[in-house]
């Protein structure tokens, strides 16, 4: 198994590649140095892999309630699936979480009104945004995978190493 040390004891080198892969997929791009992006974007490739292959799995049932009035009540619940219960939870115990910052301008209500109900915002940005998205360009173009791209850029001045432009493809 080939595995990229980066300089680093084994502990630091899995968190710098954990922290640049949540960025990566928070942002959607990174610039760092090659062989932390080819690392990064490693990783990304799995857990969008992970997120792209389990999103569907979701269980509705009805559920009969009593409303204020004693009038019975059906109401639809939607829960994770197991396939997506346990993509998630892995998701969770490998990236590092992403918290919503309040835009600038926005008033301290609409933020709140925003961010509600959402506790790991990464991560349904992942089930929400980023698997449905992959998801259709593999059904389209018939492929598996290549989900991010690495762009080798400039030398970086003072250590000359080689910069990358690690990004999440559209």
């Amino acid at each position: 198994m080939d595995t990229r040390k980066l300089g680093k004891p084994t502990d630091q080198r899995l968190a710098l590649v954990t922290n640049l892969a949540t960025d990566l997929l928070w942002y959607g791009h990174i610039e760092t140095t090659f062989d932390r992006a080819k690392a990064a974007a490693k990783l990304a490739e799995e857990i969008i892999t992970l997120a792209v292959n389990s999103y569907e799995d979701v269980v509705s049932a009805e559920k009969t309630t009593l409303d204020s009035n004693g009038k019975e009540k059906k109401v639809t619940i939607s829960k994770d699936g197991p396939k997506k219960l346990s993509a998630r939870r892995k998701i969770i115990a490998t990236l590092y979480d992403r918290q919503f910052k309040k835009a600038k301008g926005e008033k301290l209500n609409d933020f709140k009104v925003r961010t509600q109900g959402i506790e790991m915002p990464l991560v349904e940005k992942l089930f929400d945004e980023i698997a449905p998205r992959y998801a259709e360009r593999s059904k389209e173009n018939n492929q598996k995978g290549g989900y991010t791209r690495v762009l080798k850029t400039t030398i970086r001045r003072g250590d000359n190493a080689q910069m990358a432009l690690a990004e999440l493809i559209k």
